[in-house]
């Protein structure tokens, strides 16, 4: 019983694979827009801004935020299958087909959180371009912050999927929700040092913790001991009740997040169809 819903789910995720592969054109735009952010704001903000802290410069500060962003952007988007599914009647197939709705919902969200990583795993080669090197633990480490955090977003995205009827209104609703999601989460600013209303909102922003813990995992590893002390002495972090939070604490929080939007998901696609 178990091989039959394993295999239900990696049919549901290759699909989506297939469909990357097909669309290259969605792969392409996906990137163009993480890449005119970095471009546009990285450099031209890097003088004006200067140093973030102790050999950590604007580019290099927001370059960890530009990759989550852009896992962002590629989960959320991923529940826009079940939508077109919907409109063309494939939908309906898949219902029919051996398989729960709980292996649906983990198909779709294993296929656009894989797509996902794909689309960040290819900025990491502007790594070095920005002052950054790159490991072999470091990329292992980003990889299983990525897939946790896609996982979670997906699962965002397949929720508001399932309450929309057509493609227009699911790009609709995303765009009202990404952008707050993006400016509000420390991608383009330290959360710590904003006004104490805007905190409050970037700290019970999800996304706020990935940013946290990507941007961790790549500056702790490309800096001196010196260098880590003065990174958390000049407000770049997230601080919730006067603690820093560390890795592993920003991934428990991804962590219970995802299990609650994956949960939440698999209720809601089982009641609307």
């Amino acid at each position: 019983m178990m091989v039959e819903f394993y295999r239900g789910v990696w049919v549901v995720a290759y699909r989506e694979l297939l469909r990357l592969l097909q669309e290259r054109s969605r792969m392409l735009s996906s990137l163009a827009f993480p890449l005119m952010f970095l471009a546009v704001f990285g450099a031209g903000f890097n003088r004006i801004v200067g140093p973030m802290a102790q050999n950590v410069d604007f580019i290099q500060f927001m370059y960890p935020g530009i990759l989550s962003m852009t896992i962002l952007m590629s989960s959320m988007f991923s529940g826009m299958s079940i939508v077109w599914d919907r409109e063309f009647g494939f939908l309906k197939e898949i219902m029919v087909a051996p398989i729960s709705r709980t292996g649906i919902v983990l198909g779709k969200a294993i296929g656009g959180s894989i797509t996902a990583i794909v689309q960040g795993s290819i900025l990491l080669i502007l790594a070095p371009l920005v002052g950054i090197s790159l490991t072999v633990l470091l990329v292992v480490k980003f990889l299983g912050i990525a897939l946790l955090l896609a996982l979670s977003l997906s699962g965002f995205g397949i929720l508001v999927a399932t309450r929309m009827r057509s493609q227009q209104g699911f790009q609709m609703v995303m765009q009202l929700l990404i952008f707050p999601l993006i400016f509000l989460s420390g991608v383009f600013f330290p959360v710590d040092n904003v006004s104490p209303w805007l905190q409050v909102i970037a700290k019970i922003n999800p996304l706020t913790y990935g940013v946290d813990a990507v941007r961790q995992v790549f500056l702790n590893g490309n800096l001196a001991a010196s260098s880590l002390t003065d990174l958390a002495n000049s407000g770049i972090g997230v601080t919730v009740n006067g603690h820093r939070m560390g890795i592993v604490e920003d991934v428990l929080i991804i962590l219970a997040l995802g299990t609650v939007l994956l949960s939440s998901a698999v209720w809601s696609f089982s009641r609307q169809e």
